[in-house]
């Protein structure tokens, strides 16, 4: 359009001339070229008039295009957003099909070798006005007694770029790999140190980064709940309420240049009071093949006595747990320590009165390092693949190769009698009470998306005695754990 009003002019300019020379004579009637002249002017007003809409509703157009809906479906899931993308809506999903062989195992145990869903959820996630965002996730798999188990539920509040207020169920923030993604971490099972700090409990926490982001901070009010628990109960087991908190810094997380970049250290802590409730305790601690390899007495009250009683806890209980990571290029490296410290007491009589409380410690700690062959970055959010897995295309993905090894160390004042004629708090035959595992993994990442683990773990049982009752505790475990995962 703007061509052809250019054009015009030239042509007007040229009438304007060649009505000016003396050597057309046809033309010189000055009736006539001011005729023309007018028409002319006429037509150049209209052009400018068509040029000013169309540049209107181009502005409209892009005003529109700015504000329409997006639909967005890629390897991070459905995304429903605004044109500005201040509000969003997001289905995404993880899906992780497991198969576990045990060998060497005494042969009077049963059930081990399987094939199961470790986790099938949906995972809805939305932001509304650039500050408020919520997260749902049920899972569906049958890893409890429901086929439905809520996993995630909160509201989210950006109150400030470094201030956010988050309410609802989820994560406590104690533990470095506790707070990892169950789709990223080294294996596929968390280690035993992740099995005495807490995991997702009902509460609210105030968190952010701050110092360009290099230190991470998290503090808030919880429910409560035991060693590695999950709180499935919407509600509380008593008035008393848990205080976690948590530190993190990446000091050089900035400086591109650094081979210190991908370093971070911190602290996580809890405290607590609990009363005499068993879900306030530990229903059991598990091997990294899964297996329960420790639990405190149970007993039906009505059977109550000084040797046959449920072990309760009652009084404060505290974490702590230092932990650090680093990254540099394929190479990752996790470790952490946790101390996990409860007061315990036989609920026998039921008034407690005369009953002895006991303060347990008990200790883990776990080692792991990575290192991807392809030659892509490790990262505590997981492997991004260069190439996805193309048989036909001759390219296959990304491997990484995981090592770790972890302790668990229990008190041993679990496996004494607190006095007064009282059995022990956990029965010593049937209790180790120490045990340690040395695992190899090697995970293949076939895309973004997919990911196939195969784990093997060497756990070793420390006992209190030379025969144990327990089936489990006569050998070694050999477990083998492989996992096709898809997550988007």
């Amino acid at each position: 359009m703007r061509n052809f009003a250019s054009a015009v002019r030239t042509a007007v300019a040229s009438a304007t001339l060649f009505a000016g020379l003396p050597t057309i004579h046809a033309a010189s009637d000055t009736d006539d070229i001011t005729a023309l002249r007018e028409q002319l002017r006429l037509l150049d007003q209209k052009i400018k008039v068509l040029e000013r809409k169309q540049e209107i509703a181009a502005d409209d157009a892009a005003t529109a295009a700015k504000s329409a809906p997006k639909i967005t479906i890629n390897d991070k899931g459905f995304t429903l957003a605004s044109g500005d993308g201040a509000n969003q809506l997001r289905l995404r999903s993880l899906i992780q099909a497991d198969a576990r062989v045990f060998t060497g195992q005494d042969p009077t145990i049963t059930n081990n070798n399987a094939f199961l869903m470790r986790r099938a959820r949906l995972i809805f996630e939305g932001t509304f006005a650039k500050n408020y965002s919520f997260l749902l996730v049920p899972d569906f798999a049958l890893n409890s007694t429901t086929t439905l188990q809520l996993v995630d539920a909160w509201v989210n509040v950006a109150i400030t770029p470094s201030l956010n207020l988050r309410l609802g169920r989820f994560r406590e923030p104690v533990g470095l790999e506790q707070l990892q993604s169950d789709a990223t971490a080294f294996f596929v099972e968390r280690s035993l140190v992740s099995q005495l700090v807490p995991n997702r409990d009902i509460g609210a926490q105030l968190w952010g980064d701050v110092l360009g982001g290099t230190l991470s901070y998290a503090v808030g009010i919880f429910n409560g709940i035991a060693d590695g628990a999950n709180n499935n109960n919407n509600g509380e087991n008593d008035q008393d309420k848990d205080v976690a908190a948590r530190l993190f810094a990446q000091p050089w997380k900035n400086d591109g240049g650094s081979p210190l970049q991908g370093l971070g250290f911190g602290v996580g802590a809890s405290f607590g009071r609990q009363k005499p409730v068993a879900a306030n305790l530990t229903s059991g601690y598990r091997t990294d093949g899964q297996q329960t390899f420790f639990s405190y007495r149970t007993q039906s009250a009505a059977a109550a006595s000084l040797t046959n009683f449920s072990t309760v806890a009652d009084g404060p209980t505290w974490r702590v747990s230092p932990q650090a990571y680093y990254y540099n290029g394929p190479f990752g490296f996790l470790g952490e320590y946790a101390l996990s410290t409860v007061n315990v007491r036989p609920n026998f009589p039921a008034s407690l009165v005369g009953s002895p409380k006991v303060e347990l410690k008990n200790r883990a700690w776990q080692l792991a390092a990575s290192y991807v062959l392809t030659g892509e970055d490790a990262a505590y959010t997981g492997v991004v693949p260069a190439t996805n897995f193309d048989w036909n295309g001759g390219t296959w993905g990304a491997f990484e190769t995981v090592v770790r090894y972890d302790v668990l160390d229990l008190d041993d004042k679990a496996f004494t009698s607190p006095g007064g004629g009282y059995a022990s708090l956990a029965a010593a035959a049937a209790n180790p009470t120490k045990i340690s595992t040395f695992g190899l993994g090697v995970n293949w990442y076939l895309s973004k998306a997919v990911r196939f683990s195969l784990d093997w773990f060497h756990t070793e049982f420390d006992n209190n005695v030379a025969v144990p009752t327990r089936a489990l505790l006569k050998n070694d475990e050999n477990a083998f754990i492989t996992r096709l995962q898809i997550v988007f």
